[in-house]
Parts: structure tokens; C-alpha cells; sequence
């Protein structure tokens, strides 16, 4: 067994203890190596750690294990290069920080590694765990068991969010067991929508790096802090600049809560190995007053920084995503401000592969719901008429969608499918005398119509079938508005997508009672099922973790280079497939979350098979 004091390794080569030959005894980066056949039964395993020297390399360190070290080991951080992380990287320096020593007690802290009292008897032989955890084993089964008990334990939502966190820190093979198991209980705990008071409160509950913050102090040398992260082989990034978390506003720093739990959902709802995944936040500065004055802000405190100075800092990120991982690595953008979203996916979207969960994810869920409505109800999405409350990145995607999926099934222009989809925005119903004052990405939706304000007004003009809340404003499907689409429609179909819950713009329980029981209803949020007269609805949720993982790993499995519109539809039509009459019975316009795992493997499949 060796030394485990850092600082004498990096001063004191000679400091190691233990017998190994000469010419073994060179200055190599700080690597963990766990040495032993790959039969763990029969595994005596022990643990090289070697220095720090500024020209070695991954190749370098490597030749210098090559006898010390059986190079068929299957233990995990080993020397086994299973994804080719080494190999592709070989020849670049590495940093002496970068990986954590994983045996004995360290391993114990090592949450990528740590299995906690389910390491076996041999295990802790191998791994010179003895003495270090009580003598009993326990199964993981059993350790899930106590975990969710405790869980349960919570009153508060944010409790059981800290929970899961401090989980993930420390055993990150029992919380991704745990979630996936549990996965309609905890989803709403480890995303939407317990993250937005996560987020809001980040600063408070902030314990240890969950993945990289690049901020204006970074200009220049993004490139060198995308290299300080550990894991070499990324595969999906999701990123945000934390100016437009969910429907709570600009949050600055504290929106790395949306990256982490979105990429949580990569793991475990797509498979996707958690060390493929990389949260990044790019801190610009915040106009949010609040967090400004708060003590306990982690970001910079500065108004945000916009025009050239933001744009150089992302187009810097962007070419530093590529150069360090390559064309096929994922971007994922979100939670970006309108203005940013719309122009960073149009600048990016032909030269990297990059996706918006905000505008396309959203988009694809959504138009799976109504896909799947219209399988049961009868129709096509021809003959409805969309009215949206919302006009931001989340409402035009959606249309856009909806659009060229009735351009798909019918043919027609995609300027003529259109027509069939109005927008209000705070300023009232998009007609073409605004058409000069509009955002850009706004002026494909102003049709002819004299100027309407009120949304309830705009029902009663348009005359929509399909309601749609994208808004972020609670409360604003009124009893007035579900009344006047429940006296259009025998089934009126309602969607309240904003996120918390607190900004969703009508509950079920309001949607169903004021519909008297005939609302089509889903929302962004979830909702307990709710008892009317004899019925007892579950209302659908149109979360966008049905699309995301699946697309995620399609993409990453067929190798692509660019994220197109019709990897979209696909998607959207693979998920409403997935809707059995049972679900449509039961309120149901997506299938149950229990199955999610091979909801997205399907939705892979469309992409990736």
C-alpha cells in the first residue's frame, strides 16, 4: 500500500512505498491504476499513483505501467481503455489533478467508484477497504430500499432535491439505480419542478463542482478550463448562460442546477454514461438584483454582458467544445434568453451539433401529444386550428413543428400550414399591422386579423381546438378562457406547458372542472390525478425528458454531425406511438414514465438503428 499524501508525491518521488523495479520509477502524471486480473475473485489488486512532470503524456504513462500493471484488468479505473478515452488523447499533457486516487479510503469518496457496504468480502481485500466500513454486506437492492425510505422521510421537496445531490456525490451507481427505478416518484425531485427552487437557492446549497463554470474571467483560456475536467471522452454537453431558468428568470450562475439535472436524465433514462456527460455553465453576470446583493451568490456579480463581449465568450466556447472532443460531440443548449437562443441556434446549427431543448425539445413532445390526441380523438392535425399564449422560443418552436408536420402529412406549403397557428403575446394576438415591430422570430406567425388583446377575446375570434400555454404566467388560462374553449369544442384540448408549477397557466383540477370533465389536458409540470363526477383523470405531462435522452442517444449512437427537422418529427411520432388506448382512457397523451427507458431506446432507434 502506498502513501496517499498528495503533496508528498508531487515534492518526493522516492515517498512511494512498495517494490517495484528501477526502471518503473519514473516522474508520470498523477494517474490512478488499480493493478489485478480481471477475475476480482482471484484479485490481489493494488494501487500505482505516480508525479507530476510537464512533458509526460497519456501514451508516456501508459508504457510506464505496461509490465507493473496486467493491461486486461476489468476493474473499474483500471487501465483498460474500453472507450478509446486514452487513445484519443494520448499524445496531449495531462493535467496532474485530473483523476482521484481510487483505492482504499479514497475509493470510498470516489462517487464514480464507491459502492458504499455493497462491496464484496474479496472486494475489500482487493481494494483495501477492510476495517474501513462496517463488516456487514448489504446488496444494492436493499441499499435503494433504505434510500428511498429515507427520502420519503422529507417534507420539504428542496430536502429530498439535497438528498439525491448529496447521493450522486457520493454513490453515483446507487442514485442512478435508485432514479431509474423510482423514476416517476423522483423525476419531478431531480428535475422540474423542485430544480427551479434548486436553482434559485444554488448558492446556499452549493457543496462541490458538478461540472465547469466558464465565466468572462475565462476569456481567452476556455479552452485550458474545458481541459482541467476530468473525464477526457465527453459525449453530450448541456449548456446554459442561466438568463432564462424555466419561468423564473435570469439566475445567473446559480442555473448550473438545469445542466446537472438534465444530464442525470442523459444517464438515466437514455444509458448514457455519466462520464460522458459535462454540465457547463458560461457566467456572463446577472441583471438579477437579488442575486447581486445576496451573500451567498456564486456567480459574478455584474450586470450581464451582452453585444460582442457575450458573443466572443460563446464562439470561444463553442470552438473549444470541438477542438477538445471532437465534431460528433452533442451541445445541447438551455435555458438561454430568446434573443440568445434563436441566434445562437441558427449561428451553430450548420457547423456543430447542437440542439435546443427549449425550442426543439419542447416542439417534439409537444406535437407528440397532439399527434397522439388525434389518434384517438379522430382528425388530423389539418383540421384543428392552434391558438398559443406564448410567443417566446418554446411557442414558435412548437408551431414551427406543428407546421411542417401538417406540411408532411398533407403536403401543402409551409407557409399555408401556418395560417392554421396563432400566437398572442403580451401585446395581444400577432396580426400582420405588427409586423414591423416583431422579433424576428416572431413574423412568420402574423396573419391577417384585426388587433385582439385579451386572450379570451382571441378564442372567440379564432375559434382554436388546441389551446397552448407557453407563457411562463400562471394563472392565465382563466375559467373564462377554458369556458369559452369547452363552449367550442366537445373535447377541447388544453396544454399548460410553463414550468414550476407555480407559473403552469391553469392546474388540472381547473382545466378538468371549468371543461366540465371534456378537457384534453397535459402541462409542462405534474399533476395528481384529479376525480370528476365518475371519472378519474391522470393528467398527461408533456416533459420534454420523453424526447431529449432518446434523441440524445440516437444521435450519439448514428454518429451525427447535424441535428435536422425531421430527427424531430421522428422523434415525436415514435413517442406518440408508444400511447395505448389504456393510457387515452385514462387522460393519458403519453405513455407512463415507468417505461421511459425503452421509450427512448425506441425513439434512439429511430436515428440510431
Amino acid at each position: 500500500m502506498f502513501s496517499l499524501n498528495r503533496s508528498a508525491f508531487l515534492n518526493n518521488p522516492a515517498s512511494i512505498s512498495g517494490s517495484f523495479p528501477d526502471k518503473h520509477r519514473r516522474i508520470l502524471p498523477t494517474r490512478v491504476v488499480v493493478a489485478g486480473s480481471s477475475n476480482r475473485d482471484k484479485s490481489n489488486g493494488s494501487l500505482l499513483m505516480a508525479t507530476d512532470e510537464s512533458t509526460a503524456t497519456l501514451k508516456e504513462m501508459r508504457d510506464g505501467y505496461a509490465e507493473v500493471v496486467d493491461p486486461k484488468s476489468g476493474v473499474s479505473g483500471g487501465v483498460q481503455d474500453v472507450y478509446g478515452e486514452d487513445t484519443a488523447t494520448e499524445d496531449q499533457p495531462v493535467t496532474p489533478w485530473s483523476v482521484s486516487v481510487a483505492s482504499g479510503y479514497s475509493l470510498l469518496r470516489d462517487p464514480h467508484h464507491n459502492k458504499g457496504l455493497a462491496f464484496s468480502e474479496k472486494e475489500r481485500n482487493s481494494h483495501y477497504l477492510r476495517g474501513l466500513l462496517p463488516p456487514t454486506v448489504i446488496s444494492q437492492e436493499l441499499q435503494v430500499k433504505k434510500m428511498l425510505h429515507n427520502i420519503r422521510q422529507y417534507q420539504v421537496p428542496l430536502q429530498k432535491y439535497m438528498a439525491m445531490m448529496d447521493l450522486q456525490e457520493r454513490n453515483q451507481k446507487l442514485f442512478y439505480k435508485l432514479l431509474i427505478d423510482n423514476v416517476e416518484e423522483l423525476l419531478p425531485i431531480v428535475y422540474t419542478p423542485t430544480v427551479g427552487e434548486a436553482c434559485q437557492k444554488y448558492g446556499s446549497i452549493y457543496s462541490r463542482p458538478q461540472g465547469v463554470f466558464i465565466s468572462l474571467k475565462d476569456k481567452g483560456k476556455v479552452l485550458e478550463v474545458l481541459r482541467n475536467w476530468p473525464e477526457k471522452n465527453i459525449q453530450v454537453i448541456v449548456v446554459t448562460d442561466g438568463e432564462r431558468i424555466l419561468g423564473l428568470g435570469d439566475l445567473g450562475c446559480h442555473g448550473m442546477g438545469i445542466p446537472v439535472g438534465k444530464l442525470s436524465l442523459y444517464t438515466a433514462l437514455g444509458g448514457i454514461r455519466p462520464s460522458a456527460c459535462l454540465p457547463v455553465t458560461i457566467d456572463v453576470g446577472t441583471n438579477n438584483e437579488k442575486l447581486l446583493d445576496d451573500e451567498f451568490y456564486i456567480g459574478l456579480r455584474q450586470k450581464r454582458a451582452i453585444g460582442q463581449e457575450y458573443a466572443e465568450l460563446l464562439h470561444e466556447f463553442m470552438t473549444a467544445v470541438k477542438q477538445n472532443y471532437g465534431e460528433r460531440i452533442l451541445i445541447q443548449f438551455e435555458d438561454f434568453a430568446n434573443h440568445n437562443a434563436f441566434d445562437l441556434l441558427e449561428k451553430y446549427g450548420t457547423t456543430h451539433l447542437v440542439f435546443n431543448d427549449d425550442i426543439q425539445g419542447t416542439a417534439s413532445v409537444v406535437l407528440a401529444g397532439l399527434i397522439s390526441a388525434m389518434k384517438f380523438l379522430g382528425g388530423s392535425l389539418a383540421d384543428q386550428r392552434f391558438l398559443f399564449l406564448g410567443a417566446g422560443e418554446a411557442g414558435t418552436g412548437i408551431a414551427e413543428l406543428i407546421a411542417l408536420e401538417i406540411s408532411k402529412q398533407t403536403n401543402m406549403p409551409l407557409e399555408e400550414t401556418r395560417k392554421k397557428i396563432w400566437l398572442v403575446d403580451s401585446k395581444g394576438l400577432i396580426v400582420s399591422s405588427r409586423l414591423e415591430s416583431l422579433q424576428h422570430f416572431k413574423k412568420p406567425w402574423a396573419h391577417e386579423h384585426e388587433p385582439v388583446k385579451e386572450l379570451v377575446d382571441a378564442v372567440n375570434a379564432i375559434k382554436p381546438t388546441i389551446l397552448i400555454g407557453t407563457s411562463g404566467q400562471g394563472r392565465t388560462f382563466t375559467k373564462e378562457v377554458v369556458e369559452a374553449m369547452a363552449s367550442l369544442n366537445e373535447k377541447p384540448i388544453i396544454f399548460s406547458l410553463s414550468n414550476p408549477t407555480s407559473q403552469s397557466e391553469c392546474t388540472a383540477e381547473e382545466a378538468y372542472t371549468w371543461s366540465q370533465g371534456r378537457a384534453i389536458f397535459a402541462s409542462g409540470s405534474p399533476f395528481d390525478p384529479f376525480e370528476y363526477g365518475d371519472n378519474v383523470f391522470v393528467p398527461g405531462q408533456a416533459n420534454n425528458a420523453y424526447i431529449f435522452p432518446g434523441l440524445g442517444l440516437g444521435l450519439i449512437m448514428s454518429g451525427a454531425i447535424r441535428v435536422h427537422d425531421d430527427m424531430l418529427l421522428a422523434a415525436a411520432e415514435a413517442l406518440a406511438g408508444q400511447v395505448t388506448q389504456e393510457n387515452f382512457d385514462k387522460g393519458l397523451l403519453y405513455p407512463p414514465f415507468k417505461n421511459i427507458r425503452k421509450i427512448s431506446a425506441h425513439i434512439a432507434n429511430q436515428h440510431g438503428g
